[in-house]
Parts: C-alpha cells; sequence; structure tokens
C-alpha cells in the first residue's frame, strides 16, 4: 500500500494523514479504475463522511498523491497517482460514461514516445510525459 508516500506527500504541504485520508487512499488503492466521489463513499463504508470526502480529495491531490481524471460525462473520478498506482492509460465509454484503465505496453509505449518526438520536433515543445484516452463504447454499451 502506498501509505508512505502519501504520509509523505501530506506533509509537504502541511497536511496530515488522517484516517479518512487514509480511507480514500485505502479505496483508490484497491480499485482497478477511476472511481467517482459515490463509488469512493460506497467502497469506504462510513470510514468517510461525505461532508469531507471532496476536501479531503482536493488535499490529496494538492499533495500530490490523488489525481483527477475527467471523463466523457460530468462525473469526475479520482485515481492514485501515476508514481503511486504505475502508468496506464484509460478508455472513456461515450455512453455510459465509464472510465477504464489500460496497461502500457511496450509496443504502445514506443509508439506514443516517437509521436511526443515528432509533437516535440514540430512545435518546439518540451514534452515531460504523456497520457492517451481513448473514447468509444465499453462492451456493455456496444
Amino acid at each position: 500500500m502506498p501509505h508512505e508516500e502519501a504520509a509523505a506527500g501530506l506533509d509537504r504541504v502541511d497536511q496530515r494523514y488522517t484516517r479518512g485520508r487514509r480511507a480514500l487512499v485505502e479505496v483508490l488503492a484497491g480499485a482497478d479504475r477511476p472511481l467517482t466521489v459515490p463509488e469512493i463513499l460506497a467502497a469506504s463504508g462510513s470510514a468517510v463522511p461525505q461532508s469531507s470526502a471532496y476536501r479531503s480529495l482536493t488535499v490529496l491531490i494538492d499533495a500530490g498523491v490523488v489525481r483527477r481524471v475527467t471523463g466523457t460525462d460530468d462525473m469526475g473520478r479520482f485515481e492514485l497517482a501515476e508514481h503511486l498506482r504505475g502508468h496506464h492509460h484509460h478508455l472513456h465509454c461515450v455512453s455510459c460514461g465509464t472510465v477504464a484503465d489500460v496497461q502500457a505496453v511496450p509496443r504502445l509505449e514506443r509508439a506514443l514516445a516517437a509521436a511526443a518526438e515528432l509533437a516535440a520536433e514540430e512545435t518546439g515543445f518540451a514534452v515531460m510525459e504523456h497520457r492517451i484516452d481513448l473514447v468509444g463504447h465499453c462492451s456493455g454499451c456496444r
């Protein structure tokens, strides 16, 4: 579990690693995809009151522990930051709004690195990292 890294990130922004924040990290660490706040609350049971979930997620984002994933709908989704979860990409369903993780396989990563290099050459932009979001219909909506 990424608890030591989460505590260190919170310490850097002068925040405590409270029981509620620990529960949020625990839920996100066990998830196989980015979760909405209602999904996080359901998975945490009564460990995190709704009134503090949004505040705690904002603090965890500021600390670099959690990141917000924007989907094709209006629902924000959250996952552990990449340095805690591992590099991956997302599939977004335009019908139901589901966001699923896709592991970064070597062949895909080589192609993305080449595309990033080309974009940098064409624009003079210094690419530091990449993310890819593929948009379409999940198997349940097809």
